[in-house]
């Protein structure tokens, strides 16, 4: 059995390049979600692929809808973790330091994050369990930080593939049963 991660495209709504506030956090966020993307050619290694699983995001969709020709099962369970800001509401920082300080309380399972690192990692675990039941090769069409999760749940059952920290937009990363 195969399966291959593909992190969705390149978002065409940039970053900010000034200091933001939680609140304008929140709206590129709202932005970014809703993005047009930059498409770039899939190469799917020539495996005859028979399902696709895909964020319900419309990055993620319409990274789908390039990979794979026939019907995509869209999955929440699959979006990137929700971001929480964790700084007063009128403080203005760096997007990274927001970005950083939010993913850090997220490690630390700080009170601020609506959803725990255990949490989120039992829900990639229970996905996968549906996602695998059909012991078909399979495409799974997310986001860069549930992908890190996924490499590593497919790594804990058995599966061999690349290592990544950060997973590049719209390249497959192929995972084969031991």
């Amino acid at each position: 059995m195969k399966v291959g991660l593909i992190r969705h495209f390149k978002v065409t709504r940039g970053y900010p390049d000034n200091r933001v506030t939680a609140e304008e956090l929140l709206k590129w966020v709202e932005e970014y979600d809703a993005s047009e993307v930059e498409e770039n050619d899939l190469d799917l290694k020539n495996i005859d692929w028979k399902r696709c699983y895909s964020s319900d995001l419309p990055r993620a969709v319409k990274t789908a809808e390039k990979a794979f020709k026939g019907d995509i099962t869209l999955l929440k369970e699959l979006r990137e973790i929700t971001v929480a800001p964790i700084f007063p509401p009128n403080r203005r920082l760096p997007l990274k330091l927001h970005l950083l300080s939010i993913r850090m309380a997220w490690l630390f399972n700080h009170k601020s994050q609506p959803v725990s690192k255990r949490e989120l990692q039992t829900r990639i675990s229970y996905t996968l369990d549906k996602i695998l039941s059909s012991k078909e090769n399979t495409l799974i069409v997310s986001h860069g930080g549930v992908m890190m999760l996924l490499r590593k749940e497919l790594l804990r059952r058995g599966f061999r593939g690349p290592e990544f920290k950060i997973a590049n937009n719209g390249e497959l990363y192929l995972f084969e049963k031991r």
